[in-house]
């Protein structure tokens, strides 16, 4: 089985600062994209960000200057780091992972559980 388990989400005053951490177990041969979404109440799922091990590969222009994505290969683990927080920001935020659990099979899309930021005014 495949496990992405998140932390870091909470309440903090518009201007703020929250990081999320996202971490993949379980059985993984190729950790491919790793990324962030998220859902504001009555909203779409929206994309925040993603990346691959080398390389950023998107990033919504509403956050763009004010969140940054990165990653720890060797820990399967991928980071949001939120600043400059506003409470349009408010949402579920949900790790994203694509991963390849054998040499023979193709990657399959796995999601967390989710974890609520909220940011207040």
């Amino acid at each position: 089985q495949v496990q992405l388990v998140e932390s870091g989400g909470g309440l903090v005053q518009a201007g703020g600062s929250l990081r999320l951490s996202c971490a993949a177990s379980g059985r993984l041969f190729v950790v491919n994209t790793m990324g962030w979404y998220r859902q504001a109440p009555g909203k779409q799922r929206e994309l925040v960000a993603t990346i691959t091990s080398s390389r950023i590969t998107d990033v919504a222009d509403s956050v763009k200057g004010r969140f940054t994505i990165f990653r720890d290969n060797a820990k399967n683990t991928v980071y949001l780091q939120m600043n400059s927080l506003k409470p349009e920001d408010t949402a579920v935020y949900y790790c994203y992972a694509n991963i390849q659990r054998s040499r023979w099979s193709g990657g399959l899309d796995y999601w967390g559980q989710g974890t609520q930021v909220t940011v207040s005014s």
